[in-house]
């Protein structure tokens, strides 16, 4: 038997490889960064091609690093940023535009007014609000906005896709002979899928003037979708998961009711809700948490918050009072409190559950004491109170309290803020052994589907705790605390661009 397993994670600001042994252990690392382009205010994009340069770098780069030999791997898997889409041509592999991602709000226009028109059926049929975030006005505005787009769509010219599918397609060979596919968690984000029948649907299609020919073959996201053909080895890929699908799965939630919430450049609170969706009435997305061939769909219930990470890389990068990221976990312990600073960072909108892409951030309470400790301190706990906003809302939509929070991705190496964390919500918060829960759902998906690992219970028997922070505070000043988040909040909420 092969002795490892690969997982692509291709992220919002970075590329990852990462080699996970039988236990789900990594041994092996790489990571790029990749650009940020910025055309307008609200308007982000990404250079496609750039990705998959790096994707191919950070592949070989780990095995350069490790000295593990690729053919003692059984394949790999791939977990990406979701929702950024992806228009190109066919025949030459070329994008015809960059990669219009996540956090884009240049299509809010159309959104709302799609929304006043036909909201309510939209969301029952995808689970999801009419909102930039998601695909389809994205890809909407690259066909009527490219020139000569929609006509050589129409014409069978070009393809589309999210990340996943981009990354599949170029590297089973692009234009010779690549696999066009996509999984149903990232499906599901498009606002082109309907959640029971788990294919494109020609409403949505016809809404947002989609052609199906441009679209993937929606798969489970546990298949081997075929073999590497443009690195200097072969590699079996067999799985996707969009990346907080992957997280819920690198964490075992593979039960009703298991949650877990990931701290990356956005912070995503995901529950696995059974073989049903649960329609949301209090701002959240339903969702695919995944789809197991031979089992059916397993569903979720997701809050999504736009700005974490994010927020500290805008401390370092536009205003310049840390010089690295980790930093920010110092410069925050420099003061005992936030000083009544509230920092409330809707640089693209609020996202669940106010779902709200016209508030702006805000920072308040600002007085002459106010330092840059305090406004590190906000900036992390802001992360904090917006991971409340959702799980509240959560528990009420399920029903029952999630009695522990696991959570994941980059921040959760930071002490200071996991305590936070709990503080606020007055639960316990839990970090497993292995924190690249993301890199592990991918590596987990497409293990199954290779014979690497024998079922899910396995794969549950081999998470376990590396730390638990306990709530420390009292009931009384947790709550002092989030009233002063909300009334931040309203500020946020009230702000008209002159």
């Amino acid at each position: 038997m092969k002795k490892y397993i690969g997982a692509l994670d291709q992220g919002t600001t970075s590329t990852r490889f990462l080699i996970f042994d039988h236990q789900g252990r990594p041994v092996g690392f790489d990571q790029i960064e990749h650009r940020q382009i910025f055309p307008q205010p609200g308007w982000v994009e990404h250079d496609a091609d750039e990705i998959i340069e790096k994707s191919l770098k950070v592949m070989v780069g780990a095995f350069s690093k490790t000295g593990i030999d690729p053919a003692e791997v059984a394949g790999l898997g791939i977990t990406n940023q979701r929702e950024t889409v992806i228009l190109w041509d066919r025949t030459t592999g070329r994008p015809v535009h960059n990669a219009l991602v996540w956090q884009d709000t240049r299509t809010d226009g159309f959104c709302r007014q799609l929304d006043h028109d036909h909201g309510p059926a939209i969301r029952a049929k995808t689970g999801l609000p009419v909102a930039t975030y998601f695909s389809a006005s994205k890809l909407k505005w690259l066909l009527d906005n490219v020139a000569g787009a929609r006509k050589r769509a129409e014409a069978g010219e070009l393809l589309a896709g999210t990340i996943d599918s981009w990354l599949i397609w170029k590297l089973t060979g692009g234009p010779k002979g690549g696999v066009h596919v996509t999984d149903a968690t990232n499906a599901s984000r498009t606002l082109l899928m309907d959640l029971k029948t788990l294919d494109w649907d020609d409403w949505l299609l016809g809404l947002f003037e989609v052609p199906r020919s441009i679209l993937p073959v929606i798969r489970p996201s546990s298949e081997v979708y075929g073999t590497t053909a443009i690195l200097p080895y072969n590699l079996p890929i067999a799985g996707a998961l969009g990346d907080q699908q992957a997280a819920l799965f690198g964490q075992a939630g593979f039960s009703r009711g298991d949650a877990k919430n990931t701290y990356g450049t956005g912070c995503f609170l995901l529950m696995n809700t059974g073989n049903k969706p649960i329609v949301s009435a209090n701002g959240l997305i339903t969702t695919v948490a995944s789809l197991l061939p031979g089992e059916g769909a397993t569903y979720g219930l997701e809050g999504s918050v736009a700005m974490a990470g994010a927020t500290v890389q805008w401390l370092r990068d536009n205003l310049g009072i840390i010089s690295s990221s980790s930093e920010v976990e110092t410069l925050a312990a420099s003061v005992e409190d936030n000083g009544g600073v509230y920092f409330v960072p809707a640089f693209s909108g609020l996202f669940a559950p106010y779902w709200r892409p016209d508030a702006r951030g805000v920072i308040a309470g600002l007085t002459r004491y106010a330092n840059k400790g305090h406004l590190a301190r906000a900036a992390l706990e802001a992360v904090a109170y917006q991971t409340r906003d959702v799980l509240e809302a959560m528990e009420r939509d399920a029903g029952v309290p999630i009695p522990a929070l696991k959570v994941d991705g980059g921040m959760t190496a930071n002490e200071l803020f996991l305590q936070f964390q709990a503080d606020l919500l007055g639960s316990p918060v839990l970090r497993p052994v292995v924190a690249e829960t993301t890199a592990l759902g991918a590596a987990y998906a497409a293990g199954l589907a290779l014979g690497f690992w024998k079922d899910k219970k396995q794969l549950h028997a081999q998470w376990a705790v590396d730390r638990k922070w306990q709530p420390k505070v009292a009931a009384a000043v947790r709550e002092k605390w989030y009233s002063g988040w909300k009334k931040a909040v309203s500020k946020s909420l009230d702000w008209v661009t002159p």
